[in-house]
């Protein structure tokens, strides 16, 4: 990623890993923002936190870094944000590797979006990007997995520009997931996204 030139700043964001990855992004210049409390949400949040310090950037691109986002589909996603076409560019992963649970996980999600916010989503894709100053209107604090739907809601919400754009999702190669890996960890997740929607459209009542 460093070397395609795009970025200013590259943060690792750690959530207490033992394999060396703090380490390994070090020694390649990597910033690494830790955070202690479990939840992908809350590291996010700890990454943001620690970009907040500086002045001299305008646009954030989240990818997952086990390798299932893939950096091809760099050029699709920024595209949107740079050019001033959109103020939220999602990857929609519509190609590649998902498992059965993940498709109907996003679908009914995405599903209910459409019944209570009136837009179609077509996938709560961890790959996107988006301007600055409109990630600061969202106001983010989900912790855990609610995180990706928030920020999806609230873009709505705040009326922001929001284009979807198609990407491949690979197989991992890093790390096992706590969350698609498992039963218990998809139920998990699934409750916790769903309870977001629902949660999220109370609250803008």
């Amino acid at each position: 990623l460093k070397e395609c030139g795009y970025f200013r700043h590259i943060v690792c964001a750690d959530n207490g890993s033992t394999d060396g990855s703090v380490e390994k992004a070090r020694s390649l210049g990597v910033l690494v923002s830790q955070c202690s409390r479990r939840g992908y949400g809350s590291t996010c949040l700890e990454a943001m936190r620690l970009l907040d310090q500086m002045d001299d950037w305008d646009i954030l691109l989240f990818m997952d870094a086990d390798g299932s986002d893939d950096p091809a589909d760099l050029d699709a996603v920024l595209g949107p944000v740079v050019s001033g076409e959109a103020d939220f560019s999602l990857g929609a992963r519509t190609r590649g590797v998902l498992l059965p649970h993940q498709k109907f996980g996003n679908w009914l999600a995405t599903f209910l979006i459409r019944i209570l916010y009136g837009h179609s989503y077509e996938d709560l894709g961890p790959f996107r990007a988006i301007r600055r100053s409109a990630l600061n209107l969202l106001r983010m604090d989900d912790p855990d997995f609610g995180w990706t739907v928030q920020m999806q809601i609230r873009a709505l919400k705040h009326r922001l520009s929001v284009t979807e754009v198609p990407v491949m999702s690979r197989k991992r190669y890093a790390g096992r997931s706590k969350v698609s890996a498992t039963i218990r960890g998809s139920v998990m997740a699934g409750w916790i996204i769903l309870h977001t929607v629902f949660r999220e459209f109370l609250l803008n009542k």
